[in-house]
């Protein structure tokens, strides 16, 4: 059974979400299922090159806004699941749209789950901005990847259409939150649910509606 999961680079739940999901498929539910990830962009707004992450901070919280502050709660869930985040490491607040190039570059070639997470940590954990062609390219080669053939690839403007035709069906679905996670096309739980709840809605999915063998 195919998981779909829509998700944003710059998203910290999303983040919590995988290492939810990938506990829960460390147990039985995990057999036979394959997870693809999808296109969703929490500030398609922001310019190509991004804008500075306190200034980004300030225009949506306030002048007096801490991302500590704001930020605690999700830093603290992160920590349940054995993640560190570090919003203070980030300078910047990228346009992910050349991360979710390189994401649907990577689909079927068997990396593109440690991909996701090797991005998320590049932005959570080391302050990296992933909305540089050099930082994703990077990234891509430390997963396995052909770092070149990913700079390539970024450098050129393959994978744009693809990219926008992802997101485009994810606003047709009625997402308009991430992660959010599809199941068989059919089943959605958005969210990023317990491991336990979503051990049992993988399961209860595949029950229902993966093909019989």
């Amino acid at each position: 059974m195919q998981i779909e999961l829509f998700s944003d680079v710059v998203c910290p739940w999303c983040y919590i979400g995988k290492r939810r999901l990938d506990m829960a498929l460390a147990g039985a539910a995990g057999q036979d299922v394959e997870v693809v990830w999808r296109p969703f962009q929490l500030y398609p707004q922001l310019p190509t090159q991004g804008v500075d992450r306190d200034v980004f901070t300030k225009a949506r919280f306030g002048d007096s806004a801490n991302a500590g502050d704001i930020y605690r709660r999700v830093v603290a869930e992160a920590e349940t699941v054995g993640l560190s985040l570090d919003f203070g490491a980030q300078k910047k607040m990228p346009n992910t749209l050349l991360a979710h190039r390189l994401m649907g570059w990577a689909e079927g070639s068997g990396y593109q789950h440690e991909l996701a997470d090797a991005l998320f940590r590049s932005y959570f954990q080391l302050g990296l901005d992933v909305g540089d062609s050099t930082v994703l390219a990077a990234a891509a080669a430390a997963v396995g990847l052909d770092g070149e053939a990913a700079a390539a690839f970024l450098a050129s403007g393959d994978g744009v259409a693809e990219v926008q035709a992802q997101l485009d069906r994810g606003h047709e679905l009625g997402i308009t939150g991430v992660p959010h996670f599809l199941l068989a096309g059919k089943f959605a739980i958005p969210g990023a649910q317990t491991p336990e709840v979503m051990g049992q809605l993988i399961s209860r999915a595949k029950e229902r509606f993966a093909p019989a063998v």
